[in-house]
């Protein structure tokens, strides 16, 4: 790989501390911390992204590279560094923050122009750690390496996965945070995105009162990330953060379409790209409800569940816009754009239910309509992917029970059944409302509802192979969920087994996950 091509222009144009101590530690009125990686000695490469390398200008794999991807023995051009930002945790005020698992390596500018940021996660302790460690787990580094990924393919903005790695140690965690540790496998994923910058970065600033440095920022951002807000235009501030709330709204919306739930949708978890980044405690969801959450540290509250993830990014951006006020100041314009960011999404959310019906364009009954098939599939448990794979091959004569039994967590009552007829012939009748044919509402259906989900169970079989030594699993999740909209595998395209309810790191999972 070309990794003497990586430079690091966010070190040179703010300030730092350039002390490189791993020890946790306050650093203020600076945005990073240098700091050295662990340096393992017997890592071993588990999986590779050949395509990714190549695209963003790192090049095919070498044998020695591994040692880059795991952050040991780097060229002397590479000063590993960590940034700090602050956010609120759980809707409560955290303070300080700052990377406390992942290291910088700088960023790469492939022949294109187009420039990557690449990381590392769980390559050391940083002055961030807080009492932390700074290691990853194999199994959250999988979680995290294919899932990425996932969401790349299926059409959603996100982080990249650019290799996983055993690290040859192992690490000691709490997975459910009830006191049984146990020790496991070492791991680290090195992963890229346009930029890693958080909502946290300009709280941080904000809460230190540095309005100079936080304007620097905001010029940086723009100027790097920002290509359509003109740098000259005096107006550019506002412009930036009313592309961030639609950015925003777009992901969540995203987010909805495939049934995704982040898990922990803290302000420090939150790109200013509108992009998904740091995989943890999320989840496919798999049967429809609007308070499933994934993360057992949300309970029984419930903040981040999947119906809430909307009103969670508007409180986020909330956050955000209070931070940037010393900037904008503009109250005004500050609580229209976040009043707007509520219209915009349902507007964005409803377009969305309609490609997954297969309907070319809302209309005002079609409230009512989705309405009732909220109600419906919490009713009957409905399993969220399937069911629209279902109702593609819906037709006159096709018997309703037998047809949808198999994707349901509960049975099929007479009850829930004429429920579930009443709905099919409401669904048929507003088909018939369409202005576009049936093959077009096919198409449409079938370009916005995936075949393949990565679901946590299928996530927990890989993640138990690959800890045997085993990697046939990762290799073919890796082919099904590059092809998402078709059924590659048909044996993972079915509701999740029983024998998977109530696992710990399967169907419950924890920060630490």
């Amino acid at each position: 790989m070309n990794i003497e091509q990586i430079t690091q222009p966010f070190l040179k144009i703010f300030p730092g501390d350039f002390s490189n101590s791993p020890l946790p530690r306050a650093t203020p009125k600076v945005l990073f911390a240098t700091t050295e990686t662990a340096g393992f000695e017997q890592p071993e490469l588990i999986a590779f992204n050949e395509a990714l390398s190549t695209e963003i200008g790192l090049g095919k794999f070498e044998e020695n590279d591994v040692n880059f991807l795991v952050g040991s023995q780097l060229p002397k051009n590479i000063q590993t560094y960590a940034t700090a930002y602050a956010g609120h945790q759980f809707g409560n005020w955290a303070g300080q923050l700052g990377d406390g698992r992942a290291i910088f390596a700088g960023e790469i500018i492939n022949c294109e122009g187009k420039k990557t940021e690449i990381q590392w996660k769980g390559a050391g302790e940083t002055p961030y750690s807080r009492r932390a460690d700074g290691r990853a787990v194999l199994r959250s580094s999988v979680r995290e390496y294919l899932m990425s990924e996932a969401m790349h393919h299926l059409g959603i903005p996100t982080t990249r996965a650019l290799s996983l790695s055993l690290t040859g140690e192992d690490v000691i965690r709490d997975i459910m945070y009830n006191g049984n540790p146990q020790y496991e496998k070492g791991a680290v994923v090195a992963r890229t995105a346009d930029t890693f910058l958080r909502f946290g970065h300009f709280e941080f600033l904000f809460a230190q009162g540095e309005h100079k440095l936080l304007q620097d920022l905001l010029d940086f951002t723009i100027d790097n990330y920002f290509p359509t807000i003109v740098p000259s235009n005096p107006c550019k501030y506002k412009d930036f953060f009313e592309t961030v709330c639609r950015a925003t709204a777009d992901l969540i919306v995203e987010w909805l379409r495939v049934g995704f739930v982040h898990g922990v949708m803290n302000t420090d978890n939150m790109s200013i790209l509108g992009l998904t980044i740091d995989y943890g405690p999320y989840a496919m969801m798999e049967e429809y409800n609007l308070n499933f959450t994934p993360n057992t540290t949300d309970l029984p509250g419930r903040r981040y569940a999947f119906g809430r993830q909307a009103q969670i990014g508007q409180w986020n951006l909330w956050k955000l816009a209070n931070a940037l006020h010393p900037v904008i100041n503009d109250e005004k314009f500050l609580e229209n754009s976040l009043r707007n960011f509520g219209v915009y999404f349902s507007e964005a959310n409803n377009k969305m239910l309609c490609k997954k019906f297969g309907f070319n364009e809302f209309i005002k009954e079609d409230e009512l309509f989705f309405s009732n098939w909220q109600s419906l599939m919490q009713d009957l448990e409905m399993d969220h992917t399937l069911f629209f794979n279902q109702l593609e091959q819906i037709k006159a004569d096709t018997d309703v029970k037998d047809h949808f039994s198999p994707i349901t967590y509960t049975a099929l009552n007479e009850e829930k059944l004429k429920k579930l007829k009443d709905f099919i012939d409401q669904y048929q009748y507003r088909l018939r409302l369409n202005s576009i044919s049936k093959a077009e509402s096919l198409e449409l259906m079938r370009t916005t509802n995936p075949k393949f989900i990565l679901r946590n169970y299928l996530l927990y079989q890989c993640i138990e192979e690959i800890s045997n030594g085993n990697t046939a699993m990762l290799l073919k999740l890796t082919q099904a969920l590059e092809k998402p909209y078709q059924e590659i595998f048909p044996e993972f395209s079915v509701k999740r087994p029983p024998i998977y309810d109530n696992i710990a790191g399967c169907s419950t999972l924890s920060c630490s996950s």
